[in-house]
């Protein structure tokens, strides 16, 4: 049974110690630390230390378990569809962060903020998605779209979407992005084929396609910066 549990009698002083530590430190935490007091706001009558522990353990760390799907987090032992939300919240919380500083200034100005927002949110997820990013001319972020979500391995994508959604966006430029379940971001040779083709499509209209990031838990790769497209 989640989300639930008997009550503990030994832990309020230890979560008024964790909490202390939280408010003056949250760097000083160590990650088991910051998912147990996170659980603990889900799970208020139950020592959440062990629970922490084996969430990252069964998803691989602070990242997976963030990213991880919720059916598979409230299938946990010890976890259900509140304690799952509560990690899930904080995942939407920071990818919100994440994006506000995307759109805050041109893209191409501010790299290091997009591929910080898609490495968290794409990195580890286990099944391939394709999203397109449409900018406006002063390449500021108007949309960003998921347009496609595939098997373990693949997610076909075509042309002729691609540049007909960037038409009735208004857009300017894309940026296409897609993530390697695999975790080896190195680009295929489909991953190299589509995207010549869409900038060739795109170019006959007026939209430039300003790359291709592939994302993995092993990095990312841009296709443009590799002289690919």
């Amino acid at each position: 049974m989640g989300d639930g549990g008997e009550a503990i009698t030994d832990g309020t002083g230890h979560r008024a110690r964790l909490r202390a530590r939280l408010l003056a430190d949250a760097d000083g935490l160590m990650d088991h630390e910051l998912v147990e007091y996170l659980l603990t706001l889900a799970i208020p009558r139950r020592d959440t230390k062990p629970l922490a522990k084996a969430l990252l353990h069964q998803f691989g760390g602070v990242a997976g378990l963030l990213t991880a799907d919720s059916a598979a987090i409230a299938r946990v032992p010890g976890m259900g569809e509140t304690s799952a939300a509560a990690i899930k919240i904080a995942h939407a919380a920071a990818l919100r962060l994440l994006k506000s500083e995307v759109a805050a200034r041109p893209i191409l100005s501010n790299w290091q903020a997009l591929l910080d927002y898609l490495r968290a949110d794409m990195a580890h997820h286990v099944i391939e998605r394709v999203r397109v990013l449409h900018l406006n001319s002063r390449n500021m972020l108007i949309r960003d779209e998921l347009m496609q979500e595939g098997s373990v391995d693949e997610a076909p994508v075509y042309v002729r979407e691609v540049i007909r959604r960037a038409i009735d966006l208004g857009s300017t430029a894309i940026i296409l992005v897609h993530n390697h379940p695999s975790g080896d971001p190195s680009p295929s040779r489909a991953d190299i084929e589509l995207t010549r083709n869409i900038v060739e499509a795109g170019k006959r209209l007026g939209i430039a396609v300003h790359d291709h990031i592939v994302i993995g838990t092993g990095g990312h790769v841009s296709l443009r910066a590799q002289g690919l497209m």
